[in-house]
C-alpha cells in the first residue's frame, strides 16, 4: 500500500505544477477575453471584431502599464494602495505573497536585495538565509547603522513576514545561490532552490 501511495504521490507532484500552471494561464487568457472582449464587441463594430481580440488587448494594455510603471506619478499612486492593502488583515497576507512572487519572477528581486546570505546569530549553531538590504546608512540614525554594518532581511517561509536586523558584516557569509533559487529556497522552507528540482 505504502508503494502504491507513493507513486501515487510521485505522479501527482511531476503533474500538479503543470496543470496549475497551465490552468492559471487558461483562467488569466479567458478572463482577458471575457471581460475586454464584451467591452471591445460594444465599441467596435461587428466587422472589426474578431475572438482573441480581448486577450491581445489585455496583453496590450499590461505591457502599457509595465511602461506607465517607470513614471514616479504612477509609482506613487501603486504604492499608496499597495500601503492601503497592508492595513487590511486577509488582503494583506494574499497581496503579499501574490506580490512577492510576481516581484521574484519579474526580475525585481535584483533591485531590492543585493546579495544572498547566511547568517549566524549569536547563541545558535543554526543559519538562516537572508538577503542583504543596506549597506550605507548615510542620513539614518547613528545608532541604526554605521562602519561595517549591513542590513540583512531575514524572510519566513511562506511568506508569512521576515525581520531585517542590522548586523556586522562578519556575522554573514556569502551563500552560493543567485537570489530567485535563494528566495525559493526560503519561501519553500527548503523545499526548492534550483530551478531544475522545480
Amino acid at each position: 500500500m505504502k508503494g502504491i501511495t507513493r507513486t501515487f504521490l510521485t505522479g501527482l507532484a511531476a503533474i500538479l505544477p503543470l496543470l496549475v500552471t497551465v490552468v492559471l494561464l487558461l483562467w488569466l487568457s479567458n478572463t482577458l477575453e471575457n471581460l475586454l472582449g464584451a467591452v471591445l464587441q460594444w465599441v467596435l463594430p461587428d466587422m472589426l471584431y474578431f475572438p482573441g481580440l480581448g486577450l491581445i488587448t489585455g496583453i496590450g494594455l499590461i505591457f502599457a502599464l509595465g511602461l506607465l510603471m517607470r513614471a514616479y506619478i504612477v509609482q506613487g499612486v501603486f504604492s499608496w494602495v499597495e500601503g492601503w492593502m497592508q492595513r487590511i488583515p486577509v488582503v494583506k497576507t494574499i497581496h503579499g505573497t501574490v506580490r512577492d512572487v510576481t516581484r521574484l519572477f519579474s526580475g525585481d528581486i535584483r533591485n531590492r536585495f543585493g546579495e544572498a546570505v547566511l547568517v549566524t546569530l549569536p547563541g545558535m549553531d543554526g543559519k538562516l538565509v537572508g538577503f542583504v538590504t543596506r549597506e550605507d546608512f548615510s542620513g539614518l540614525p547613528d545608532n541604526l547603522g554605521g562602519e561595517g554594518i549591513i542590513a540583512v532581511y531575514l524572510p519566513m517561509s511562506y511568506q508569512i513576514g521576515g525581520y531585517t536586523l542590522m548586523l556586522p558584516r562578519n556575522r554573514v557569509e556569502p551563500l552560493n545561490l543567485s537570489l530567485e533559487d535563494a528566495m525559493r529556497y526560503t519561501l519553500t522552507a527548503g523545499v526548492s532552490a534550483h530551478q531544475n528540482d522545480d
